[in-house]
């Protein structure tokens, strides 16, 4: 079950952001740095998920909001569907800004010893008016079932490739 621990700090991150949780796995038996742990979080997302994101689209796009890949700005790499803003061995910062709201998903992996990894996902969001505060809200129960699953996908990707 994923956990809630603290969070890096909000302000080197995305400064003013007024949301933030973090979901953590451990995982064992792999070597896991964080560019992989994003790619399968966010590579192959389940289909409950592409729905839900599809039913999303289809609802914000009367409101500008970005809806596609194809919104993102075009020179930063991606991974999934969400643009890199920087990475390391030890973490990826993906994200968007729009006009509704900005965000910040990290994913990190810290070493535990004796072949444990933590594998976290830490959500940042700063929203800019009515809008971003009414998709936070709309959005959060949402939120919190999607990126436990998603980050549960890191350990079960490491299963299925043992197999």
């Amino acid at each position: 079950m994923p956990q809630l621990p603290s969070l890096p700090s909000t302000d080197e991150l995305l400064p003013g952001a007024s949301f933030s949780d973090r979901f953590a796995i451990v995982v064992t038996g792999q070597a896991l740095d964080a560019a992989t742990s994003a790619r399968r979080a966010f590579g192959n997302r389940p289909a409950w998920i592409g729905g839900l994101m599809a039913l999303r689209n289809l609802l914000v796009r009367p409101f500008g909001l970005k809806t596609r890949l194809a919104d993102a700005p075009p020179r930063l790499e991606r991974m999934g569907m969400f643009p890199v803003f920087s990475q390391s061995a030890s973490r990826v910062v993906l994200g968007l800004d729009d006009r509704h709201l900005d965000f910040r998903l990290l994913v990190e992996v810290e070493d535990l010893g004796e072949g444990r990894q933590e594998v976290s996902a830490s959500t940042l969001v700063r929203p800019h008016n009515r809008l971003g505060h009414a998709y936070l809200a709309i959005v959060m129960p949402f939120h919190r079932v999607i990126v436990p699953a998603m980050l549960a996908q890191v350990a079960n990707a490491g299963a299925r490739a043992d197999f």
